[in-house]
Order: C-alpha cells, then structure tokens, then sequence
C-alpha cells in the first residue's frame, strides 16, 4: 500500500503539533523532542541518559501528557520488585479465586525514572512486554495494547547503589537520547516562563491514542528501496568489522534504523526513505548498542567517532525517486 499525500499531510499535521505541544515545556531542544516522538510512532522504546536536572523527565510527561492516552510512573529504586512492574495475583475471598492486579506496565506510556537504580531481576521485568508487547505472570500472558513506549531515565556519573544496564536489554531501546545543556538564551528564556510556575500544569492532549496508531500504520507503509536497505545492512556489517569495537551493531539495530528513517521521511512528507533518513537516526539509533575495545578507549576514540567514519567509508546509494 502506498502513503498518499493526504494521509502524509495529517501525518505531519498531529507529528508536528506533539512536537510543538512538547516544545512550551521543553525548550531548546528541538532535534530531541521530534526523536522522542518519532520513537512513539515508530513502535520503540527510549533511554534518556543525560545529568539530573536537565529535564529528563519532565520531558516523558511532557510526551505522555500531550497524548489522550494511560501513562504511570515507575519509580526504580533497589527494594522494587518484578511485581510491582508487571502486576500480581491475588486471592479474592468472595469470588474464591485469584484475580489479576495489573502492574503500571499495564498503560500506553510508562516513565522507568533511574531505571539502573532497581536490581537485575526487576529490570528484566520489562523485556519481555518491551519486545513482545505482552506480559507473562504465573502462566498467562496478557497483551499490551497499542501504542506503548517505555521511556527510561538514568544518570550516567552516578554509580554508587546502580545496576547498569546488561547489552540485552540496552538493545531493546530504538534510541538513546542525551538533553545537553540548553543555550543561554534558552536558559534565561527558561527563567522568565518557568520562574513563577511550570507550564507543564498548562499542558492538555493533542491528539488520541488513536492517532498514534494510525500514524504507526503510515510510517509503516513509507516505502524503502532495496538499494537503501543495503545501505543500512552495509553501515551494520561496518560495525561488526570495525576493529576498535567488541560489539557491532545487531540485527535489531538494522530493523530500527528503518523503522526510524521511515518515520523521518514522512515528517518530512515523503512518500519514501532517502539515504539522509537513515544518516539523521543513525547515532541516537546505534550509540547505546556498540561495545568499544578498552585499548581503544585509552586512546581516546568514541563511538561518535567511529559512527562517523563509518558513514564517511560506507557508499551512499544514488539519489532516488518514489516507487510507483
């Protein structure tokens, strides 16, 4: 099924108005708002690393606030258990049986705030409804319905009481975000409108659970030539043979990119991916997945090092047009 221009313009209509709906709350950070909210319609989840007090969290509420949609906080700290995320049985006297509580996975958006604060087992609590949509207690598996997201916060320079995140579950993450430091004039405008009150209280929904669904079924449809598909493929191979990492990039990780450039192409109201789709994902996409050596580290090289050398060294395909 091809996208129409109809259906691209009511597409970018509801993209842009979340984004600018995120945007009174969460200013200077435009790049990192269209990210999050292309994560939501493309089906993944997201890990947001960054230092306290750069608005992590305010922007996941500032997400789920703009959609009519379920949302719960889960609060990660070390005595949370796999229960308390998933739900639990308990027994009902006057009905004489078990009856399911359902955890705060159970919503639309759900904010893991400091997610390597809880233990190992707790975390991996989430993998399974963050891949499969679905959650297994005491046999029965329920399903999760559309849409759902997870978005994680954890602080990076903190480590003592933490679990870091095993590579499994990283790579469940379509993206890993960073906020960065807002400039000074997006800072002094921050004073003069957060000053007084936040204007997250002012916040309403902009559009329906509903209408992320539907934009989820057009990005679906943005069509990706063969020749772009070997172009991410080849940027994957790139990584897996780069000599100064451990750990290329998986599968997964290809099935993101796609999912992602097809999202960026039809915000940009493009019926088709282009090669410059998949370069604008490729690092918040790939960042978290990649393992570098440590006699790399030593000397000095990153992984937006290496990301860029491989997207300087992989050939771009020639420039296409819409497939008819």
């Amino acid at each position: 099924m091809q996208v129409t221009a109809d259906e691209l313009a009511w597409f970018d209509e509801r993209f842009t108005a979340v984004a600018d709906n995120i945007e009174h709350v969460i200013q200077g950070k435009r790049e990192t708002v269209e990210l999050i909210t292309s994560c939501l319609v493309s089906g993944g989840h997201v890990l947001i690393e960054d230092v306290p007090g750069v608005g992590k969290t305010l922007l996941a509420k500032s997400l789920a606030r703009s959609i009519d949609c379920s949302y719960q906080r889960i609060q990660f700290t070390p005595d949370l258990l796999p229960s308390d995320v998933t739900g639990v049985s308990v027994w009902d006297r006057e009905a004489g049986a078990f009856t399911f509580r359902a955890g705060p996975i159970f919503s639309n958006v759900v904010l893991g705030d400091e997610i390597n604060r809880a233990s190992p087992k707790t975390q991996a609590a989430l993998l399974e409804a963050m891949e499969e949509l679905q959650v297994t207690v005491d046999g029965v598996t329920r399903t999760l319905g559309p849409p759902f997201i997870v978005v994680a916060t954890q602080n990076p320079i903190e480590h003592e009481g933490t679990y870091p995140l095993p590579e499994a579950q990283l790579d469940r993450f379509m993206m890993r975000l960073r906020m960065g430091y807002p400039t000074r004039s997006k800072e002094l405008e921050m004073l003069d409108t957060h000053g007084d009150r936040s204007t997250f209280e002012d916040l309403r929904p902009v559009i329906h659970a509903e209408d992320v669904v539907r934009m989820a079924e057009i990005a679906l449809h943005v069509h990706v030539a063969d020749v772009v598909k070997g172009y991410i493929i080849d940027i994957a191979e790139a990584t897996r043979e780069e000599p100064d990492l451990l750990l290329g990039a998986s599968p997964r990780a290809s099935l993101f990119l796609q999912r992602a450039a097809r999202t960026t192409a039809a915000v940009a109201g493009r019926d088709y991916v282009s090669p410059d789709d998949v370069k604008s994902v490729l690092q918040p996409v790939l960042n978290h997945r990649l393992i570098m050596r440590p006699e790399a580290q030593m000397r000095g090289v990153t992984i937006d090092k290496i990301l860029e050398a491989v997207t300087g060294t992989v050939p771009v395909p020639g420039t296409r047009v819409a497939a008819g």
